[in-house]
């Protein structure tokens, strides 16, 4: 995590120009979705922002406190914001677009779908230069900034209101399989709790669940597929190492 101090950086604008800020989250993990908000502010509101203690959303952990923070901090900017917009792409989709080699163009799209939807903004700053930068050719008011999540009180918002409800989207999965497995820790990234709930998963049901991004490039999903396929045996996950391979 984090710790150095954020400089959160404010917009010298009018009081009345309405200031958009553009993140995602879930672009990494190979469970559960991706989703990206926008979060609309005035000058005022983008005050309001920095005195909630709005920063990245990634800098509060992930831990149990760190996911109640993030959710209460996504209602409290709610209260703040002009308006929102949030969406989301399940792990088929994002399969899909990986395959076709257009994860970037997919993130582009979403977030040419939340400028969209709300109102006309002055000011839009999108977090990642060369993934929204091409947006500045229909949107020359845009700025795409790197690690403007860090910099950016508004992205900073929109970021902890997309890592909120990716929270709440992933608790959704853990708990459907808990009865089944035990509790689902790890979050959904590539590490140790991940890797025994598909080995565990795969052994009672064969098969890999439908919330997991099969495209990502994972030794252990591809061995997986492999026993899918026919083209390996499978043993009991205590006798096989498939992340090895």
């Amino acid at each position: 995590m984090d710790r150095q101090p954020q400089q959160l950086l404010y917009f010298a604008t009018d009081a009345k120009d309405m200031i958009l800020g553009i993140d995602e989250a879930g672009r990494g993990p190979v469970i559960g979705p991706l989703t990206l908000c926008g979060v609309w502010v005035t000058e005022h509101g983008q005050r309001s922002l920095g005195r909630l203690g709005v920063k990245d959303s990634k800098a509060f952990g992930s831990t149990n406190r760190a996911r109640q923070t993030r959710a209460r901090l996504a209602g409290e900017i709610r209260g703040v914001a002009a308006h929102v917009t949030l969406i989301c792409v399940d792990a088929a989709e994002v399969d899909r677009r990986v395959r076709l080699g257009e994860l970037n163009l997919l993130e582009q799209e979403l977030a040419e779908a939340v400028i969209s939807d709300g109102p006309k903004a002055d000011r839009i700053v999108a977090d990642g230069e060369r993934l929204f930068g091409p947006l500045t050719a229909r949107h020359p008011q845009l700025r795409a900034r790197n690690r403007a999540d860090r910099t950016s009180p508004v992205v900073a918002a929109a970021s902890i209101v997309a890592k909120a409800e990716r929270d709440a989207l992933f608790a959704q999965i853990a708990a459907r399989y808990e009865p089944e497995f035990g509790p689902l820790g790890g979050g959904g990234y590539i590490n140790p709790a991940t890797e025994a709930f598909l080995l565990a998963y795969f052994d009672r049901h064969r098969k890999i669940p439908p919330e997991v991004r099969r495209s990502w490039s994972w030794k252990l999903l591809i061995n997986l597929e492999r026993v899918m396929a026919g083209k390996r045996p499978w043993r009991p996950p205590e006798q096989l190492d498939l992340l090895d391979e």
